[in-house]
């Protein structure tokens, strides 16, 4: 059975990014993503949801989003979908999702036409 795993979100990062390294020095960048959506009900009342979701990347990409981007950036991330799972200090089982970059694309910031601070596409 074929099976696909890619996700595409455009959205403002909710914290700067958090910059490790494994133990083989590969870079490790953390950071969040909010996705804004807004619709008009059938009473015409307008609504806003905010999905947060957690973005880790790799290698030259996190440390390229680390020097350029911070908290608030509007960015496009394409990744993959993946299921972190682990034990609490509690004993209790957790999980949660997380976006792996493989592409970032920094976007203009409302009212700019452009950024002259870094690479607009940065591919890993």
């Amino acid at each position: 059975m074929a099976s696909f795993n890619q996700v595409m979100l455009v959205g403002n990062l909710t914290a700067d990014v958090k910059m490790s390294y494994t133990p083989s020095q590969t870079a490790v960048a953390d950071t969040g993503l909010a996705v804004n959506e807004e619709w008009t009900g059938q009473d015409g009342q307008r609504h806003r949801d905010v999905l947060f979701v957690d973005v880790r990347a790799f290698g030259k990409l996190a440390e390229v989003m680390s020097k350029y981007i911070n908290k608030g950036a509007p960015v496009l991330v394409v990744g993959k979908l993946k299921l972190d799972r682990w034990t609490d200090r509690e004993g209790k089982k957790q999980s949660k999702h997380r976006i792996i970059a493989d592409r970032v694309v920094f976007l203009p910031r409302s009212g700019q036409a452009g950024s002259a601070d870094g690479p607009d596409d940065i591919p890993i």
